[in-house]
């Protein structure tokens, strides 16, 4: 088992708080990491038809098998389970007595909103960060793009261009149903394509709307389910504008670059690096891998962009506290003056002292004008500061 950053972040709520939640994508090894850690707790499936009947006819009796808490995977597949949960758990002072796992993020949220605020704490597992990985499996910047960060596709003999396509359509019939009853599947995953074709982008959602051939509410709907079954995301602009107009429109990004280059038809590396859209695949790996550390540290990725209306833009405003610290992302290897331009910009207008550069290239230093310029390969050093 590769060792993931969370598992640490995952000890320390289960020693806080009754129950723990870890919610992710599916085969983001959620299960893998509740069951290393939680060795001694017994595991249930709820992907099982005879667990999730027997909890559903039954709750009072299935959680009674229990008594000493569970491991419970994809407990949003049984909702009525939360409210016999709430009951237990407040009969019993014990932390970390039951670790749940779900892939539904919107199901999942519904079912604890409603039964276990205040009894529980969440873990959100993302795929692998780049800094996980074994050395000898990253050979190349446009493999790792491709090949993306998923579990499966490193401790199994498994290649992506089969592994996504197949996983496309796992998610699509399995996951889709499950949140919303689509009829036109057809449509729902040329839907998917097209935001795939958006990634890093500004998210127009009349024009993806006029392209996918449904209507606007429609489309704000499927953006929710991918959504809360941790394909895409809305990284939003950031609210202060420093007496600029600033565009108010969110920017749409994937999880996972190798899921993006599968949905664009991208199966090499060559096509990938000569590919019209490779600057934002590359833009949206590392504001993935930002947000996966966050999250791996159980720390609120309080992480936005900023536009304003004549041009100026910087790609990742990490906030903490009253402090923005600006990220650029370039995709090329060589540095060159006009890597640092818009950080400068940054700077000047806002009053703050530094702001980094991330991109493809091998060699991380720090410059004179107090702007740090990280390789991708060094990315969880640079976060660390955070």
């Amino acid at each position: 088992m590769i060792k993931r950053d969370a598992e640490r972040e995952l000890r320390n709520l289960a020693g806080q708080f009754k129950t723990v939640a870890v919610v992710g994508p599916r085969q983001s090894g959620k299960t893998t990491l509740a069951r290393h850690v939680f060795r001694s707790k017994p595991y249930v499936n709820l992907e099982n038809p005879d667990d999730r009947q027997f909890a559903a006819d039954d709750p009072r009796g299935f959680i009674s098998r229990y008594r000493n808490g569970a491991i419970i995977d994809e407990i949003q597949r049984v909702p009525d389970l939360f409210s016999y949960l709430q009951q237990v758990l407040d009969e019993d002072k014990t932390k970390g007595k039951f670790i749940l796992t779900g892939s539904n993020n919107f199901l999942l949220q519904e079912s604890i909103s409603q039964s276990l605020a205040g009894r529980i704490a969440y873990l959100y597992l993302l795929p692998f960060t780049v800094s996980e990985l074994p050395r000898r499996s990253i050979k190349s910047l446009s493999e790792q793009i491709l090949k993306g960060c998923y579990p499966p596709l490193y401790d199994q003999d498994i290649s992506f261009d089969r592994w996504y396509p197949n996983y496309i359509r796992t998610y699509v019939e399995r996951d889709v149903r499950q949140i919303k009853n689509i009829s036109d599947l057809n449509t729902f995953g040329r839907f998917i394509r097209l935001c795939a074709g958006r990634t890093g982008q500004l998210l127009n959602v009349s024009s993806l709307a006029l392209d996918t051939g449904a209507d606007n509410k429609t489309i704000s709907s499927w953006l929710g389910i991918l959504e809360n079954s941790f394909i895409s995301y809305r990284l939003y602009p950031h609210h202060r504008n420093f007496n600029k107009r600033v565009v108010k429109m969110p920017k749409l990004y994937f999880y996972d670059s190798g899921l993006v280059c599968s949905l664009l038809g991208i199966h090499d590396e060559q096509q990938l690096t000569l590919h019209p859209l490779y600057g934002n695949i590359f833009e949206t790996f590392i504001v993935s891998e930002l947000k996966k550390h966050f999250f791996n540290k159980g720390i609120n990725a309080n992480l936005f962009f900023w536009r304003d209306n004549t041009g100026h833009e910087i790609d990742v405003l990490i906030e903490k506290g009253r402090m923005l610290f600006p990220v650029e992302i370039k995709s090329g290897q060589t540095i060159t003056g006009e890597f640092f331009k818009a950080v400068e910009y940054w700077k000047e207008l806002s009053g703050t002292g530094s702001g980094a550069v991330v991109y493809s290239g091998d060699t991380s230093q720090m410059r004179s004008n107090n702007t740090q310029v990280v390789s991708w390969k060094k990315l969880n050093a640079f976060i660390v500061e955070f």
